[in-house]
């Protein structure tokens, strides 16, 4: 692709101040996508610059560049991340409102230079493309549920949401039907119930609005709420679709938070006590 819609996207330095204002506009913890919306957001970017592809196309250019964007912050020491992938401000951090991204580098590239002992893998190596151990994982499975067969993916989701607490979960797979892949109940406290229709969407690029639109109009009569679950993202105008008043609600479950889910129910996914991540592809050929 021309490089002329990359360069349309924040570069990394740009990124470092609306990233810290995206977190504290959160209420100061978010997730990835939270902080990809709110900053796309913010920054008032097109959704042609908020989903041009980055590389082979995995993640879009504007989540690669957040990425490094965040690692840079926490190598400043001003953001840190949990193992369930939330991000919070540092104590340093809570009292920063904006930082100078030259100072920021500067700081960054000197703790490389001096060889960043004993803490593994270091910035400048993964400039260079290569992904950090703790996300090779993330990479790895995402690829294997891209590949996966439509209807494989469908039994997936529907073990999934098994998993999750709802029970009466059907893959109907029936064509024509407004995009419904499924079917299945959500019960709390094991006294409170109501249905849930979802559809399961095996894409490389982010869910537009259309499709929840689409969703909303199939359940109509036969579901109190949808669900609709990516191996992508959604774009912003599918997130205010989804939550827009007066109709309907759909949950978005995006492709990060699968991932979280698949390693938190240990599908396909192994973990290790030192959290040694591997995914079994045969796991999901099987399905």
């Amino acid at each position: 692709m021309s490089e002329v819609g990359a360069n349309q996207v924040p570069g990394r330095e740009e990124l470092f101040n609306p990233t810290l204002y995206a977190i504290r506009a959160l209420g100061g913890s978010a997730r990835v996508q939270e902080i990809a919306q709110r900053v796309a957001q913010d920054m008032n970017l097109s959704d042609s610059c908020v989903q041009w592809p980055h590389g082979n196309g995995r993640i879009t250019e504007l989540e690669y560049r957040l990425y490094w964007a965040r690692n840079y912050l926490k190598q400043y020491g001003l953001i840190d991340n949990s193992t369930r992938g939330v991000w919070t401000f540092t104590s340093t951090g809570l009292g920063t409102n904006s930082v100078d991204p030259t100072d920021v580098v500067r700081y960054v590239r000197g703790v490389r230079t001096k060889g960043n002992a004993g803490s593994g893998q270091d910035i400048g190596d993964m400039e260079e493309g290569e992904s950090s151990d703790t996300d090779s994982w993330r990479e790895t499975l995402a690829e294997v549920l891209r590949e996966m067969p439509p209807d494989a993916f469908e039994r997936l989701c529907q073990r999934v949401l098994r998993e999750s607490g709802f029970i009466e979960v059907e893959v109907t797979g029936k064509s024509g039907d407004g995009g419904i892949d499924g079917k299945g109940i959500i019960r709390f406290g094991g006294l409170i119930s109501f249905p849930v229709i979802f559809q399961c969407k095996r894409y490389s690029s982010n869910v537009g609005p259309a499709v929840v639109r689409e969703l909303r109009g199939s359940m109509q009569g036969r579901a109190d709420r949808g669900m609709i679950l990516t191996t992508s993202g959604f774009t912003a105008d599918a997130h205010k679709e989804a939550t827009r008043d007066g109709v309907p609600p759909i949950d978005l479950i995006d492709g990060d938070l699968l991932l979280n889910k698949l390693k938190e129910f240990r599908l396909g996914v192994d973990v290790q006590m030192v959290e040694d991540v591997t995914v079994d592809a045969s796991w999901f050929q099987a399905l």
